[in-house]
């Protein structure tokens, strides 16, 4: 039989109470709950709609008893005003995750679950989540609007292509792309009256008047009225579309013009990446020289509306001071909606791997006895982390460092581990490149495979010698 101890019979010391004047509150569509303590024992909650002039009660009655922090749910989009109301008022407003406190004791009501949230967040056991400074919000707000708009148009022209394909113009079938020059060229002049196949097959531009006669044959149609009228609608509303795109641009270049660079202090260097390296240290191939240099800047075009109408990578990099576009796989949209989301002050994250974690690339610690039981990344729908998985699945056949770890990892575990492997690197480079204030050296994919070469290398010279042999290499 075990001896027990002395220590083990004291009794665990009680929480501590770390905020005493707060307050939790529940929110609801209607509704609002708010919990405050009066004293140790004695709680109080007062429920308020969601009307602006209630809310404005609810924030009297707070400072009225004296509450300094508050905490709250996020639930869907009904925290914003009241979290933008509270923090206008001079309160500490925690937006806690409902996962780390949804296992609320007893049985479940709205008046339970502000006393609960109340009770975590006097005891300081709530951890806010990540909010950015209001002009980064308000980017945030313009760059999501703008893929919105984008995806509002991609409808536009399923139905565009569903019209033409009801009046049996088989245009997708010679023509790669329906908003190219040449395929809008030919819209509007059905729209216009045209119905002669070889008067439209005349309006292709470039390499489509290779195929003019085979275009020719894919352009007679019926055209029926009511198929006519649907493309006619389906193109105005694509044009709209992208003028509001257009207006969205012009505010997020006002934006960006009105924002400060930031000031980076030096990181310590054993946190540097290897392949951020300063640019006196020549580590780039003749071959890969093309990855080092700007790349030309894309201009929106009546055919290519994808890029912003102004030099958007130019104003990153006023921004940042770290140009964004020079990590491979990522491009001036990409740069933005990262941009969007995380901000230029990632002091939020002590360190990298806190960033990593908050954006759910890093691999899962689920540990019992001794025995990983999963090391699967969490489940998340990060904006960031799903740019930084576009950019890292662009990289397959890329000449670049980044590139060749991704198709050694492809290699090992799949294309979608090797997607989140390479991610969690772009990662860390983008940490790296905001914290320092310095734009990504690149290194080339030779020098990558030297590096894994070096460490395969090691690692069987460190086995050998386990065994009492020595690697000797051949002659």
């Amino acid at each position: 039989m075990n001896k027990i101890t002395k220590s083990s019979k004291t009794k665990p010391a009680p929480l501590s109470l770390l905020n005493p004047q707060c307050a939790g509150i529940d929110v609801g569509a209607k509704e609002l709950f708010v919990c405050i303590a009066k004293s140790s024992s004695e709680h109080e909650v007062r429920s308020f709609p969601t009307f602006t002039a209630d809310l404005k009660r609810m924030i009297t009655w707070l400072k009225e008893s004296g509450v300094k922090s508050v905490a709250m749910e996020s639930t869907g989009v009904y925290w914003i005003v009241p979290y933008e109301m509270l923090d206008e008022a001079g309160f500490e407003v925690l937006l806690v995750n409902a996962r780390f406190f949804r296992c609320v004791p007893g049985r479940k009501s709205d008046v339970q679950d502000c006393q609960w949230i109340q009770q975590l967040h006097s005891y300081g056991l709530l951890r806010g989540s990540f909010r950015p400074s209001n002009e980064i919000i308000e980017l945030r707000a313009y760059v999501r609007q703008r893929s919105r708009l984008f995806d509002s148009a991609g409808t536009q022209v399923q139905l565009m292509h569903k019209a033409l394909t009801q009046m049996n113009i088989q245009l997708n079938h010679v023509i790669s792309d329906i908003t190219g020059l040449t395929s809008l060229k030919i819209i509007q002049a059905i729209l216009s009256g045209t119905r002669k196949p070889e008067v439209l097959a005349d309006l292709s531009v470039g390499r489509c008047r290779k195929n003019i006669d085979l275009i020719k044959k894919a352009l007679e149609g019926n055209f029926r009225k009511e198929h006519v009228f649907a493309l006619e609608q389906a193109y105005k509303a694509y044009e709209f579309f992208h003028e509001q795109i257009l207006e969205c641009e012009k505010a997020i270049e006002q934006v960006l013009s009105a924002m400060q660079p930031k000031t980076h202090p030096s990181a310590p260097e054993s946190d540097a990446d290897p392949v951020m390296r300063p640019k006196t240290q020549p580590f780039v191939s003749e071959n890969n020289a093309d990855h080092v240099c700007c790349r030309k800047r894309a201009k929106k075009t009546t055919y290519n509306r994808s890029p912003y109408c102004f030099d958007a990578p130019d104003a990153i990099r006023r921004v940042t001071v770290a140009d964004l576009t020079t990590i491979p796989g990522i491009d001036a949209n990409t740069a933005m909606k990262i941009l969007s989301e995380i901000g230029t002050d990632i002091s939020a994250w002590k360190t990298v791997k806190e960033f990593t974690s908050w954006l759910g690339l890093s691999p899962g610690n689920k540990v019992s006895g001794g025995k990983v039981l999963s090391s699967k990344t969490k489940p998340s729908n990060n904006r960031a982390a799903q740019a930084l998985r576009m950019a890292a699945a662009t990289l397959y056949r890329s000449k670049t460092a980044v590139g060749a770890f991704f198709r050694k990892m492809r290699s090992r575990l799949g294309a979608p581990k090797a997607v989140t492997a390479a991610a969690h690197k772009l990662a860390r480079i983008l940490y790296r490149m905001l914290a320092i204030g310095t734009s990504y050296w690149e290194v080339g994919e030779n020098y990558y495979e030297q590096q894994y070469q070096e460490r395969v290398m090691a690692s069987l010279k460190k086995r050998a010698k386990e065994f009492g042999y020595i690697l000797v290499p051949q002659q």
